[in-house]
């Protein structure tokens, strides 16, 4: 296929040069009734295709014109039989691959580290989340990846699954076989779903992890605005067609999306795709070259550790993500959150997470030697200035996986009190608790509160890491399910 074609960019660009008279959304009408300061910073073209779908742009909801050429130049370029442009961001793909496999009852088997659309979809959908915990890291305190040996026993015990979902890469770029893994569920004809949210790039490069299509995944998720150059919200969901019915897909997407679609995100998508199709190779080269150099200089910096080729070798790290930059800061006696508001308020430098051990900086191809000379420039400064005290080190603490005694659709939809937070442990709470980045759950509707739990929380609380997810924004009180007894 040609990929130096953009079909729906350029529809959009040959339409706004007409200069059509407009009685249509949105109301500002090519800027015109737009705030004046804001006309001004956006700029004219910008707002020149910010359209909806009139005929000749065609429709998301059901393209049949430029939007459907865009999205099999996508299929091409990601190696799907099928892709699907979103503008609700890979959140809202990853609900429509769970949507679309998934009935009430159904089982899921899924990595207990997932991001919290992957249960807002299992609660939609009434699904039954069948947990894998993931492999843990103490030294690092974070989860990696799920390995074949429990998905083999979660399968030998859930032969009836409807899916297997697995995170590839996680978010600090460690990768389980994801190979080895799609084989295995395919060999019980069940399809595997992955959240690639993190891998956008790993479709264009050899030294990078193997993409979901590359090893035979049904369907994936990506971000191409997190790492390929299109804009917030812009992601795409790639299909295979053996398991999955395609028009079933494109229901449920429709059904999940805006009928006021974004032309600017979608055409930010096809653009992207041009790019990474064309120049892929390349500029993820320069990105791993970027990141490696970093990574060695920040491994000479006392006190500081970023993870490389050493993690390898085990089921749940049988790759990584060469570009993500995941420093380990702890035996410097302070926390990720920490070292986070200290880069921004010292060098103006803002990183994608930290948590309570970590700091995690994404690397693309947006990135130069000049930016990542002052991220190296901030850490020898940052490790300067806090001596490497062993008694000062943080002690790595994981919170332990709760046990699970209601699914989490029937905890959500239950009858529901409010208790103080600190008192709450045995109890089933019917709200998430997640920390955001990355977006995680300690705890989910349906699960047993722990005091284990409620001391891990309150320690992020406290060190003001942002712990999210209760109406109460202070966590004082959660909800909980109404004299319902903790089952052991």
């Amino acid at each position: 296929m040609d990929h130096t074609r953009t079909p729906l960019f350029t529809a959009l660009r040959e339409h706004a040069a007409k200069d059509p008279v407009q009685f249509h959304i949105p109301g500002h009408k090519k800027g015109v009734g737009s705030d004046s300061e804001f006309r001004e910073f956006i700029g004219d073209n910008a707002l020149s295709i910010d359209l909806i779908n009139i005929a000749p742009l065609d429709d998301l909801h059901q393209p049949t014109g430029v939007i459907e050429e865009a999205q099999k130049l996508a299929a091409d370029a990601f190696g799907a039989d099928y892709t699907f442009f979103s503008v609700q961001g890979t959140s809202g793909a990853i609900m429509t691959m769970i949507l679309s496999v998934c009935s009430p009852g159904d089982k899921i088997i899924v990595p207990r580290n997932i991001h919290k659309s992957i249960m807002s979809a299992i609660i939609f959908a009434g699904a039954r989340p069948i947990f894998i915990s993931p492999a843990r890291d103490a030294n690092l305190g974070i989860d990696h990846g799920i390995t074949t040996r429990s998905v083999q026993r979660a399968l030998d015990r859930h032969h009836d699954a409807k899916a297997v979902l697995v995170i590839n890469p996680t978010y600090y770029g460690a990768c389980a076989d994801l190979k080895e893994i799609v084989d295995l569920v395919h060999s019980y004809d069940i399809p595997v779903l992955v959240d690639e949210a993190h891998g956008v790039l790993i479709h264009f490069h050899e030294k990078l992890p193997m993409s979901a299509m590359q090893a035979g995944a049904d369907m994936a998720a990506t971000s191409v605005h997190k790492l390929g150059g299109s804009m917030t919200q812009s992601s795409v969901l790639n299909v295979r067609s053996e398991r999955i019915n395609q028009k079933r897909v494109q229901t449920i997407i429709s059904m999940l999306t805006t009928t006021s679609t974004s032309y600017i995100l979608l055409a930010s998508l096809d653009t992207s795709r041009r790019n990474l199709a064309i120049n892929g190779h390349d500029i993820a080269e320069r990105a791993i070259k970027l990141a490696q150099h970093a990574r060695e200089e920040i491994n000479n910096m006392p006190g500081l550790y970023c993870i490389g080729e050493e993690i390898l070798g085990t089921e749940a790290t049988y790759d990584y993500d060469q570009t993500k930059l995941t420093i380990h800061v702890r035996h410097l006696g302070i926390t990720g959150y920490e070292t986070e508001n200290w880069l921004r308020e010292h060098y103006n430098i803002e990183v994608e997470l930290s948590d309570m051990y970590n700091i995690l900086a994404l690397v693309t191809p947006g990135d130069t030697e000049e930016s990542l000379g002052k991220l190296l420039t901030a850490l020898r400064d940052l490790a300067e200035q806090h001596h490497i005290n062993e008694a000062n080190e943080l002690v790595v603490k994981i919170p332990e996986i709760p046990h699970l005694s209601l699914t989490p659709r029937d905890a959500f939809y239950a009858d529901t009190e409010v208790v103080p937070f600190k008192e709450s442990a045995g109890r089933i709470i019917a709200e998430f608790i997640y920390v955001y980045p990355p977006g995680i759950p300690i705890l989910l509707p349906g699960e047993v509160i722990s005091q284990t739990n409620i001391d891990y929380i309150i320690d992020h609380v406290e060190v003001g890491l942002p712990v999210k997810g209760p109406e109460d924004r202070s966590i004082q009180f959660v909800k909980v399910i109404v004299e319902e007894e903790a089952i052991s």
